[in-house]
């Protein structure tokens, strides 16, 4: 079988003539009574929506969030009425695909329970009846990320290869290909939509031309196409991810005596200033300007190895630790003092947390065990807090040297 599905041109053509859908209809034999030509290597295209109906998909609408969180099991962004979810299949989409277009009016539309098993089902049984070897795709409408409008995408398939991996392949110019993946299945739902519509009740197309793409056996239909929570760099929305990283624990795992990414140390490093720390204490633009200090507290990086290594050794932390912030106060009078305190609490907290999120350890020394230690790092006003030493941990260290061994072998 050729890598490239292109045979030539590509037809499209609707499946005119449906009837209205409704719970148990054979939806094999509907198809297959109003398709007029049908070959070897076709591809059928087929709304989600009649196959919700044929599967009795369909509930009362007097409460339509109700049926949204029935379906839901994660909210990625929520924004007045709307919420953007994902489904039991692991599909982020608007409203969990409930609803309430082409159905009766006081009725609402749910996705199938699982359009994959959905497709290869149709599939068998227009095979039964056609006689041809032909692949399924069933879909729904999608919004995109980072543009307007709505698209159809695949969420079920049988007897097609939905993505194509190309890594390792070569372009027309020599150059390695490393990433690239064509979604065939929501490439042919895309097509499909041109000719079915989204009101003119054509809910079935075949698309001619892809033989390539359609396979003897059903294969892992769409389900190969989902991204898992682990590689989804864009999981929350950007209001949802600042709550979860109010969830986040204020404390680490002990740092491990390895090697550290500079990058993840510098992105941790962030939470030391940035419209977050503009409010933690008064303006004094007369005071030093060391990262994170605002006045009446701070905090100083130390990562110069002739000033860092003496002080991880009299505190007995790694030696592979990159940086020691140390934070402190400058105050007069007992008032002022608790503020400043309290605000390089807040401070320290907040370097935590960006630990936290990059995956990084860190460990917390307080003045009164090593005052004498740590004061060499500051100006001659400041009064030390602690210090955060920042580096790896431990679980992420075991981590890296596990798969060191895999690939070894």
């Amino acid at each position: 079988m050729s890598d490239d599905p292109r045979t030539g041109s590509i037809l499209v053509s609707p499946v005119l003539g449906m009837p209205e859908v409704g719970e148990g209809d054979d939806l094999a034999a509907l198809v297959a009574e109003h398709v007029t030509d049908v070959r070897d290597g076709d591809l059928l295209v087929v709304s989600s929506k009649i196959v919700s109906k044929s599967e009795g998909r369909v509930v009362a609408g007097d409460d339509r969030f109700a049926a949204i969180r029935s379906e839901t099991v994660r909210v990625v962004a929520e924004r007045g009425p709307t919420q953007i979810v994902q489904t039991r299949h692991g599909f982020v989409m608007a409203a969990a695909g409930v609803d309430a277009s082409n159905v009766e009016p006081g009725r609402l539309l749910l996705l199938p329970v699982d359009s994959d098993d959905s497709a290869r089902r149709l599939r068998r049984g227009l095979t039964e009846r056609l006689g041809v070897r032909i692949g399924v795709v069933i879909t729904d409408t999608f919004g995109r990320p980072w543009r307007l409008g709505q698209t159809d995408l695949a969420i079920g398939a049988a007897g097609v290869r939905v993505v194509d991996e190309h890594r390792g392949r070569v372009d027309a110019y020599g150059n390695e290909l490393v990433v690239t993946a064509p979604a065939h299945a929501d490439e042919i739902a895309g097509a499909a939509e041109l000719v079915k519509g989204k009101s003119a009740q054509v809910p079935v197309a075949v698309v001619r031309g892809l033989a390539a793409l359609v396979t003897d056996e059903d294969g892992p239909g769409v389900r190969a196409l989902v991204r898992s929570a682990e590689d989804d760099m864009f999981r929350l929305g950007a209001r949802e991810a600042r709550r979860e990283a109010l969830r986040l624990p204020v404390e680490t795992g002990p740092l491990a005596d390895v090697a550290v990414d500079a990058d993840q140390v510098g992105r941790a490093l962030a939470g030391l200033s940035g419209p977050a720390g503009t409010t933690s204490g008064p303006s004094q633009p007369s005071q030093p300007t060391e990262p994170g200090t605002h006045g009446r507290w701070g905090a100083v990086e130390v990562t110069e190895a002739r000033v860092l290594k003496p002080i991880l050794d009299a505190l007995g932390l790694p030696s592979s630790v990159p940086v020691l912030v140390v934070v402190h106060v400058r105050a007069d009078g007992e008032a002022g003092r608790t503020d400043a305190l309290l605000g390089a609490g807040g401070l320290r907290e907040r370097l935590v947390r960006s630990c936290v999120v990059e995956g990084l350890a860190c460990q917390w020394v307080p003045a009164e065990v090593a005052a004498d230690v740590v004061r060499q790092a500051l100006p001659p006003d400041a009064e030390p807090v602690g210090a955060l030493a920042i580096g790896a941990a431990q679980n992420t260290a075991q981590t890296t040297a596990q798969r060191t061994a895999q690939n070894a072998r």
